[in-house]
């Protein structure tokens, strides 16, 4: 069964100013990630991005992935992406831990080693967790 989580309205209201099809692919991705784990938590900023982050617990330092929305792109990012193991060799980026995989369409996330690796963040994240989280399946805004 498909989580269908509402998008909360400080988020929606940016999202709204977005082109359709970013509008589009971050809904489709955002249900991907939530289809694989309802439990997360989802984390709501805007800064030099609109960026929803999934996250294990209500903090930011237990996230797994996040879809940063730019002017004109959007990108799967994993907060620990340098420690994930990476086959397909399809992370980009050069920071100390995070990386991301480029998103233009559908396609680009809807492949097995995408959710491979989205799995993989889930798993490493439960087991780099400091305690145990009270907050599962929320959706906690920080746009002010």
């Amino acid at each position: 069964m498909t989580n269908q989580r509402l998008i909360h309205p400080d988020f929606q209201f940016y999202l709204d100013l977005k082109q359709q099809d970013l509008i589009d692919l971050f809904k489709s991705l955002r249900q991907l990630i939530l289809d694989l784990y309802p439990d997360s938590n989802e984390l709501l900023y805007h800064t030099h991005a609109l960026t929803s982050v999934f996250s294990i617990s209500e903090k930011l330092s237990d996230a797994f992935c996040m879809i940063p929305i730019y002017t004109n792109h959007l990108n799967l990012g994993f907060n620990k992406g340098t420690l994930l193991n990476d086959p397909h060799k399809i992370l980009t980026g050069t920071g100390n831990l995070i990386r991301h995989v480029d998103v233009k369409t559908q396609s680009d996330f809807q492949k097995d080693s995408i959710k491979e690796l989205i799995l993989e963040a889930i798993n490493f994240a439960i087991s780099d967790m400091d305690k145990a989280t009270k907050s599962k399946g929320m959706t906690i805004s920080k746009i002010k």
